[in-house]
């Protein structure tokens, strides 16, 4: 395969085919540098050499009553994760002056719930307007399924982008969830959109899928139109009944990459939670499809410190995208200083 006529054709607007998606994963270890420059290629067209950072904040932890077989947060299984109360507006307002002082782009509050209660709702929107009052950041929220009124409130408080991941595709879906379906989880994403936010949806690579399950998913997220899919690998958590999953192979990781990338020739395509443990050494080699990381660690997980992924943008020679547009150079040394806060204590 020529992977140069598949750039050509994702930066002439061609809708990459299935059959030529289903290639990317296959392609052989010898070709791995070829596709991630071609790949590089639709990237840099649209986003040059800048990487934007993305801060998660676990605003409410665990006792989640939905049963995503990946997530230590459901209260159906027998998961360590803990739980913990919906944090104050004032501790949502510092996790976002961390998140800028890392020279993130957007921050991202979290809560692990089949959707907001109205409570929580108050509290994310009240945080909303005080950071946009206060710093120049970008927010996301990811509260889990919306109604049309929700939607528009967060939209009306300052939330810039909502989260909701597809996870997988339809058919493999109910293998994963049975709480609520798939379409639930579209509905939400199109509420978001007409309520004026962004949408970011993606999935969650090694759960147990097959490549057309895989395809399948990217296929949707295009058919959906979002503006943000982040690219998860499973990092399968004691008491979960993915406990056991085996970690995605690293050159496996780096072609979804790729295959996301000539799908959403456009859209902001992060690698997102597993990115560490998954890629590792190869960690740098994810910039050339994708054009945003989380940084200070996930929900429940750690990752790598503002420090080192400043260190592995400068070292690549990328450079940081802020809310403003605004390309400046990766500085470890500035943001030596950030650490994200503890994670959760193990529930026993």
């Amino acid at each position: 395969m020529n992977w140069s006529t598949l750039a050509d054709q994702a930066l002439a607007g061609a809708v990459l085919s299935r059959d030529a998606a289903r290639t990317v994963l296959h392609a052989s270890a010898d070709d791995l540098l070829g596709l991630l420059d071609a790949a590089f290629r639709v990237r840099r067209a649209y986003w040059g050499r800048r990487v934007s950072l993305h801060v998660l904040d676990n605003a409410k932890l665990g006792a989640c009553p939905e049963d995503c077989g990946f997530c230590s947060q459901s209260s159906k299984h027998a998961s360590p994760s803990g739980e913990a109360p919906m944090k104050s507006v004032d501790d949502l307002v510092d996790g976002a002056r961390r998140a800028h002082a890392a020279r993130a782009k957007r921050y991202c509050m979290v809560t692990a719930t089949r959707g907001p209660s109205q409570k929580d709702l108050d509290t994310i929107c009240a945080a909303a307007e005080r950071i946009k009052s206060e710093m120049d950041i970008e927010l996301c929220a990811s509260l889990g399924i919306l109604t049309e009124a929700k939607a528009q409130r967060l939209a009306k408080s300052g939330v810039d982008r909502f989260n909701h991941n597809l996870e997988t595709s339809e058919r493999h879906y109910e293998k994963i969830v049975s709480t609520h379906a798939w379409k639930d989880r579209v509905e939400t994403v199109r509420l978001a959109k007409a309520a004026g936010m962004d949408t970011c949806c993606g999935g969650i690579v090694g759960l147990g899928e097959s490549e057309d399950d895989l395809l399948d998913l990217a296929f949707a997220l295009r058919e959906l139109d979002v503006d943000s899919v982040p690219v998860n690998f499973l990092d399968a958590r004691p008491g979960t009944p993915l406990a056991g999953y085996p970690k995605v192979e690293a050159g496996y990781a780096l072609r979804a990459l790729c295959m996301f990338r000539f799908v959403h020739p456009r859209t902001d395509l992060r690698v997102a939670g597993g990115r560490e443990i998954t890629l590792r050494a190869l960690q740098a080699f994810a910039l050339y499809p994708a054009n945003s990381i989380f940084t200070q660690g996930y929900l429940t997980t750690g990752g790598a410190t503002p420090e080192a992924d400043h260190q592995m943008i400068k070292d690549a020679g990328f450079e940081l995208e802020l809310a403003s547009g605004e390309a400046v150079p990766a500085d470890p040394a500035a943001v030596a200083h950030v650490r994200r806060p503890s994670l959760p204590q193990i529930r026993s």
